[in-house]
């Protein structure tokens, strides 16, 4: 398939487009680099570096030598949970409006397919563990309110104007390419892992532990890691399922195994051979002691089984690319 990926140059953007080039698909990333790195363009792509609220843009971009593209893959977001209550007004803007432009560009293409990254932060507090399809939709942040608020607006779309779409509500995303190939780290990133890898290579001085007193084995939040490269072939057996059943698709993507903060910072201390500093800071609101998926309908649907998901290999594949940062920041 020809397919188009908004977000193409991010963390987990790239990752997705490295699998679908191992399927044989053709790809052209579309990336405004505020977050992406163009280092993470596999050179086989196509590139447009543009932003998703440049309809015109969009609309040019749906189409290739006058043809439309076969789907759209969209991982375009703002993503900060806590900024995303500071700043509401930018994340409905990006998120929100900035979906519907795409919506809006596909339609007008006749785009049949689109594979959405949506977020376990649809869910809000956990009432019951591990967390399936069918729990409550209540986001406690404006974030995962952005993320449900565009699966809702996928649902009309689809019955409306038939474009047939697979929502994606990721756990935690973490590690990196195994095979060493995407080396473009995130910028000022917010998720636990990252975080510990540049305390790892001097970038942080410490790593803050938001509330040691959880109801929990050692009093530290307990989240589903899921590695990247997983969530990426999650990608492409999605889009291959709603083109081959022409349906539609929500599905969590987790391990349904639950890691502890101090579990994960202990364990990058061994493979990192560091000493990675720790400071106890109060509890953030909104933060559950546990959340852990149940991926059951992924494994039904999509055969899919996560194989780099194991905390070692998280850590290993994440510290590879940071060290080689690392050792090249020192170089200059």
């Amino acid at each position: 398939m020809n397919i188009l990926v908004i977000g193409g140059a991010g963390y987990i953007g790239s990752h997705v487009v490295k699998a679908l080039l191992q399927h044989g698909d053709s790809v052209t990333v579309y990336d405004n680099l505020s977050t992406g790195c163009r280092e993470n363009v596999f050179p086989e792509c196509g590139f447009i570096e543009a932003d998703i609220l440049d309809e015109r843009r969009l609309r040019a971009a749906m189409l290739t030598n006058g043809r439309p593209v076969d789907a759209v893959i969209h991982l375009a977001a703002l993503k900060a949970a806590g900024e995303s209550m500071l700043e509401p007004e930018r994340y409905a803007e990006h998120n929100i409006a900035g979906t519907i432009k795409i919506l809006n560009a596909m339609t007008g293409a006749d785009v049949p397919r689109l594979v959405f990254s949506s977020s376990a932060a649809v869910y809000g507090e956990p009432r019951y563990l591990p967390i399936d399809e069918a729990h409550p939709t209540e986001p406690t942040n404006f974030y995962g309110a952005t993320k449900l608020e565009i699966e809702h607006l996928l649902r009309w779309y689809s019955h409306l104007r038939e474009l047939r779409y697979a929502a994606l509500r990721y756990f935690n995303a973490a590690g990196y390419d195994p095979d060493g190939e995407i080396r473009g780290l995130e910028r000022n990133p917010a998720n636990l892992l990252p975080i510990i890898m540049e305390v790892a290579i001097g970038k942080r001085s410490n790593l803050q532990v938001f509330g040691d007193d959880y109801d929990t084995a050692d009093g530290t939040g307990v989240r589903d890691y899921v590695h990247v490269t997983d969530l990426a072939t999650a990608h492409v057996t999605a889009l291959e399922r709603i083109a081959e059943h022409n349906t539609d698709l929500v599905l969590n993507l987790g391990t349904e195994c639950g890691v502890s903060v101090r579990e994960m910072y202990e364990l990058a201390r061994t493979v990192a051979e560091r000493t990675i500093p720790v400071e106890v800071a109060p509890r953030r609101a909104g933060d559950p002691a546990k959340l852990v998926a149940s991926s059951a309908a992924a494994r039904e649907v999509l055969g899919w089984q996560p194989r780099y998901s194991d905390p070692e290999t998280l850590i290993r594949t994440a510290w590879r690319a940071y060290a080689a940062s690392g050792a090249k920041s020192a170089s200059k």
